[in-house]
């Protein structure tokens, strides 16, 4: 009988790198990241903490980059927002159901990075100098130089392995800038169009 050569031995990486299904945390990130997605700025405003006395101040504004964000139907008009589970965002809008959206230009790159970044300031210093104005149905700010906003109201919340899946009605839609491209998301960096 001849000696055929041995098989190399399979190399497989320790139980806890990979989940059941065979793919490892990393391997699902850097296939993702060769999805390029656009740039949002996800925004809400805490209720008062008196919901009852209508002179109670309202709560502070906060703010969070998105790019799990997608539009769901037309009819009604549905958008949906991916946000981590127990993120400030996504425990602000479990009590608080209107919110709005700001899609980012290719200009407010420092804006997108502003609000995504960890160990973060306070959100009232991160909306400090950045120009915004009210939604009149949300309260929520809506950028100076966006491509588009869109105030919402949550119409399900859907919970997602580690995120939770926030879909809202549409209430207003509007387009204050023509100016610029859309600030893409791209192999784990912000991006131009083109």
């Amino acid at each position: 009988m001849p000696n055929t050569p041995a098989a190399p031995p399979a190399i497989t990486p320790p139980p806890a790198a990979r989940h059941a299904e065979g793919v490892s945390n990393d391997e699902f990130r850097a296939a993702m990241s060769r999805l390029a997605s656009g740039v949002v700025l996800v925004t809400a405003q805490e209720p008062p903490l008196d919901p009852d006395d209508p002179r109670a101040p309202a709560g502070e504004d906060a703010g969070m980059t998105a790019t799990a964000f997608l539009s769901v139907s037309l009819d009604p008009p549905l958008v949906l927002v991916s946000l981590r589970e127990g993120s400030r965002m996504d425990d602000l809008l479990d009590e608080q159901p209107l919110w709005a959206v700001s899609v980012l230009s290719e200009s407010q790159r420092h804006v997108a990075g502003r609000f995504s970044m960890k160990g973060r300031l306070s959100d009232r210093l991160l909306f400090e100098d950045v120009p915004y104005v009210r939604g009149e149905l949300t309260g929520a700010p809506l950028l100076g130089g966006a491509l588009a906003t869109l105030e919402c109201r949550t119409e399900q919340r859907v919970g997602a392995g580690d995120h939770t899946l926030v879909i809202g009605r549409v209430l207003t839609a509007r387009l204050p800038s023509a100016d610029g491209g859309p600030l893409m998301y791209f192999r784990g960096r912000y991006r131009q169009l083109g």
